[in-house]
């Protein structure tokens, strides 16, 4: 695989207690744009993923309606239910704007339910965060997504990546040039492959609460006393 910068020397040692099945890792970007530097970085990440052994898939937001805009059988929300479901860890990457976050990147946030009926699609799930800024290097973005995942119920990677001057770190092919941002681009997509495959199988565990244990019982009595009348 042409992984242009990467030292293949220098790989990790692999996991001896992990014979499990390479980890799913979804990217998410947050640019519709012809050449979207969100998506760029996205490409490069997974390049590095599966380098190091993942399976990957880029979801594509182009088509996704906004929030509420359309039924939840629409097919672009489909195909992100299911990749959601698919993953075992994902990659956020949005560009900055105003700011913050974009659109773009925020609808694909917003359609992913915190629950699928029993299944809650993002919980214990791992998750690494990028950001592309067309001037001076920011954490803004990564900050609030940041948040999202916690909200989301993720064990977000302390590790992350931000680009600045997007524009001058891609070549004409689109790929990423060798740089100390690529390296820590590396770094992060690292770190996530580690924190998958130690916490996997464990996410549930890791997230559950007393206090969530607490209201599922005081269910189960209402509804075994509502039987019983």
């Amino acid at each position: 695989m042409d992984v242009p910068g990467f030292d293949t020397n220098l790989l990790p040692a692999a996991d001896p207690q992990d014979d499990g099945h390479p980890p799913r890792i979804l990217l998410l970007y947050g640019s519709t744009r012809e050449r979207s530097y969100s998506r760029l970085l996205s490409e490069e990440a997974a390049r590095i993923l599966r380098h190091l052994g993942a399976e990957t898939r880029l979801f594509d937001p182009s088509g996704l309606p906004l929030p509420d805009d359309a039924a939840p059988d629409h097919p672009k929300v489909v195909e992100l239910y299911d990749l959601v479901s698919w993953s075992e860890g994902q990659v956020w990457c949005s560009p900055e704007r105003h700011g913050a976050m974009s659109a773009v990147f925020k609808a694909q946030i917003d359609w992913i339910p915190l629950s699928l009926g029993a299944v809650r699609p993002t919980q214990g799930k791992t998750l690494a965060l990028m950001q592309v800024c067309g001037g001076s290097q920011s954490f803004n973005t990564v900050n609030q997504m940041r948040v999202l995942g916690r909200w989301m119920r993720m064990l977000t990677l302390p590790n992350q990546s931000s680009v600045p001057k997007a524009f001058l770190e891609f070549d004409e092919q689109g790929r990423m040039k060798p740089s100390a941002y690529y390296d820590r681009v590396v770094d992060v997509m690292e770190e996530l492959m580690k924190f998958t495959r130690l916490l996997r199988g464990h996410g549930g565990h890791l997230v559950d609460r007393y206090l969530e244990r607490k209201e599922s019982a005081a269910e189960l009595s209402q509804r075994v006393n509502q039987r019983s009348l």
